[in-house]
Order: structure tokens, then sequence, then C-alpha cells
């Protein structure tokens, strides 16, 4: 397979925040990058895949490819990848923000938000929990039975199948639903929300849940493992779960933001900082919202358990804390994405200031992911891993 680094010779440079680097660092970051990213890229048969770095405030991007099988069309700062299960970390954020602002309460019961749940078992779950996974065994996706007008009888005779708080079960339908009743209380509809609250204030200008006729050119084609197109269908909760498009560029830029948020708006800034915080820990992971938290340094093999499906299908116990969990107990921030064709990734440590998003148009397995990740970053930033 054909591949190539898009960046032309006056875009190796890094682009920085501020200071400068030398020509021949930027020239030694992107060898270790291609020498990473081709052989996953030949193996997993990707056809095109940007690295976003971001190393101790340094951001640079690399892009390797095509958008699509067909046509000449390289992978650009412009070209737009599907993040999957990635949007539950801007989904967290949302719900961190309007926590801050006092428009919800996180440990609010969704019977107080949505009445039609009263006295339903689902209508006492707490936000923070539908937005954690333990409201008691909510499958990973609304059932294809289910449509718009039976979504409310679905969620009012949903039963438990373990105590709600006690086990984490990975649902999009519970994260989709509290990033719904989020919205409600906000009276917005839920992208017009995020819009508002989050991307347009980051200056995330390509970032969207809905892809624009005007942008339909940079819309990476994605590839199933069978190597069929496909694209995301609309579905039902999937704006909350795992709807966002965006490019390699503005993901840093949200990862920038994740990192240091002290200039932001304060209730932005603590958007930030909520979704970044231990909610329960099962194994080596605090779940936050949508973030996956570990220690740091980093351990390769710690973060393998987000690639672990036993981890992922299954239902696991908690281990409830008090309050919420902060520091280097939770300093390596982790979240995997994907759709039925494209697969992304994203790490970041906020105290070093640096991490990575990998995001590819077709789906590859979460493990590669994480090794290509922690390979970029060993060779780039190798205090990263540091013990």
């Amino acid at each position: 397979m054909q591949m190539k680094c898009v960046w032309k010779a006056a875009m190796m440079l890094p682009l920085i925040l501020s200071g400068t680097l030398p020509a021949q660092a930027a020239d030694e970051v992107e060898g270790a990058v291609r020498r990473a990213v081709e052989p996953v890229m030949a193996e997993e048969d990707i056809p095109g895949l940007s690295v976003g770095l971001l190393v101790k405030g340094e951001p640079r991007v690399f892009h390797f490819g095509r958008q699509a099988r067909q046509g000449d069309a390289a992978v650009t700062d412009r070209t737009l990848f599907e993040i999957g299960s990635l949007s539950k970390t801007y989904t967290g954020t949302l719900l961190g923000r309007l926590a801050a602002e006092g428009t919800i309460d996180l440990s609010a019961r969704a019977e107080s938000v949505l009445p039609a749940l009263e006295g339903h078992p689902l209508g006492g779950a707490t936000l923070q929990q539908l937005a954690t996974y333990t409201s008691g065994g909510l499958p990973l996706q609304v059932p294809d039975t289910v449509t718009e007008a039976t979504l409310l009888p679905y969620l009012q005779a949903f039963q438990p199948e373990s105590k709600i708080g006690t086990e984490r079960l990975y649902s999009n339908v519970a994260i989709g639903l509290s990033g719904f009743l989020a919205a409600k209380a906000a009276g917005a509809p839920f992208a017009a929300a995020m819009e508002s609250k989050l991307f347009s204030p980051l200056n995330l200008k390509d970032t969207m849940l809905v892809v624009p006729k005007a942008r339909q050119a940079d819309y990476a084609q994605g590839y199933r493992r069978d190597n069929a197109p496909v694209r995301v269908t609309p579905g039902l909760f999937d704006e909350q779960a795992y709807g966002v498009k965006t490019t390699a560029r503005d993901v840093l830029k949200f990862l920038a933001a994740a990192a240091k948020p002290e200039d932001l708006p304060f209730e932005l800034a603590e958007g930030f900082r909520i979704s970044q915080r231990g909610v329960y820990r099962v194994k080596a992971m605090h779940q936050g919202l949508g973030w996956e938290l570990y220690a740091a340094p980093a351990e390769l093999n710690a973060l393998m358990q987000g690639a672990d499906p036993d981890f992922i299908l299954k239902p696991n116990p908690v281990g409830l804390v008090g309050e919420p969990v902060t520091g280097p107990a939770v300093g390596t921030l982790s979240k995997t994405g994907s759709t039925a064709g494209f697969g992304a990734y994203a790490l970041l440590q906020p105290a070093r200031n640096s991490g990575i998003v990998l995001l590819a148009n077709r789906f590859w397995p979460n493990d590669r992911r994480i090794r290509l990740a922690h390979d970029i970053l060993a060779a780039v930033d190798p205090d990263f891993f540091a013990q």
C-alpha cells in the first residue's frame, strides 16, 4: 500500500503554541512517527491516518495516506474522521461544564429531569451513574426494535441486572441518556449545547456532529474489517455517545485545553477538571466522565485494560470512592473510539502537557492503537512512560 506524509517541507516544522524547535529536531520527530506508523498501516491495511502530538505543550500534526481507497485525495489538516466513543470525552466535558454552571447536578436522579421515569428503576439512577456506566446494566446499544417513539417505554420498562451503582457495564445507552438529560436541563438540544458550550468556545471549527454538504469532500471514507466502505448512520443517542466528526488538529486543541484549562473561562475550565476526576475504580482504571483514568506515569500493561473485551463488554464490580479522585493516581487520560469504519485513540498526561491522538479511516484493533501511541510517545517523549 502506498503511503506518504502530506506535509510539505515548509510544514515540517512543528506547529507550536510558543517557542520554536530546531528543524533537525522536527525532522527527527517526523521520522520517529513515520517509522512507527507505516508498518502498522500496512499490517492493518489502513488507507489514511492522522497523528496529532502534544509534547510538553507543543502541538504537531502528521498525515499519512489517503481519504479513500479510490482517488488521490490525501489526508490533510481538513480531513474529517469519525472518532466513535472518543466523543464520550466531549460529552463528559459538557456534563462537567453544565455542573460547574449549576445547570445540572450530577448527583441528581434521572427522574428529577425526566419525570416520566419516576417510579421506574432507571429513574433512580443519577446523572453521574448513567455517565459512568453503573446504571444497572443498560446495554451497549439501544435494541434495533426500539424507535424514537418507543424509547421512553423502553427506558421505563428497563429492569436492572445489578444494583445501580455497583457494576460497570460500558453502555452507549447510559452515557447517551446522561447527555440527553443534561441538555434537557439546559433547555437546548444536545447538538446546540455542544456547539455553544464546547465547540465554539474552544474554536473547534472542524468539529461537528453532522457533516454539512460543504464539507463532504473532506469527510474520509471509512472501511469495515472486510474493507467494505461504510460511514456511521444516525441512531438513538448517537450524538452523545459516538457522533463526533473532527480533524486531528481539532482533537489536539481539545487535548491541549484538557491539559491546561486554567486560561479558559471558569465554567469551561471546571468542566475539564470535573471530567478528569475518578468516580470509582475498576482494576487499574478509575472511571471519569468519558475519560478512562490511569496512574501517571502511564504503564502500557495498565492501558491495555481499556482494550480487553471482558472489560468492555462484561459487567465488572466497581470500588466506590467517597470523594472524586484527583492527582497522579488518575493522571493519565485514555480513550479509544470506534465506528464500523473508523478507529481512534487519545492518550494524555495533563501534568506533562503531553499526549497523542490517532485517527484512522478503517476499523483496527484497540490494542494496536494503544501500542502505536505508546511506541510514538516513547520515541518522542520518553519520560511519558518513565517510572
